[in-house]
């Protein structure tokens, strides 16, 4: 007979697991539980916002607002999103503005310091 306190090879030894998340798009933390907590979903305005705030200032200003009105209303995520395309979408219209306005101006000095006569060819 064998002795009932070693483990029998045909009685395999898995040491309990952890249950692992069942459901994409819910997050879980220790403590399993069913179901989990859903995540919000980002704001689609929010992401076009800061992509036009890099390439079309006024675009990320407009959809940046428009975006952080949503979010307000819905509670969707993407508020920091929605905010530096705001903010980054102001300060590349301020400084295209400023760029301008200093070329005009070294342009009219320029202009104004050759005595306002063109060369007549």
């Amino acid at each position: 007979m064998t002795d009932p306190t070693v483990p029998q090879p045909d009685e395999p030894t898995v040491p309990p697991t952890r249950p692992t998340n069942p459901t994409p798009g819910y997050a879980s933390g220790p403590g399993y539980t069913p179901g989990g907590t859903p995540v919000p979903r980002t704001n689609v305005l929010a992401i076009v916002a800061i992509i036009l705030g890099f390439l079309v200032p006024i675009g990320g200003i407009i959809t940046g607002h428009i975006a952080l009105s949503q979010i307000k209303k819905t509670g969707e995520a993407g508020h920091g999103l929605a905010l530096a395309g705001t903010i980054i979408g102001y300060v590349l219209s301020v400084g295209w503005i400023a760029f301008w306005i200093v070329y005009i101006v070294i342009i009219a000095a320029a202009v104004g310091s050759s005595g306002g006569y063109l060369p007549r060819y």
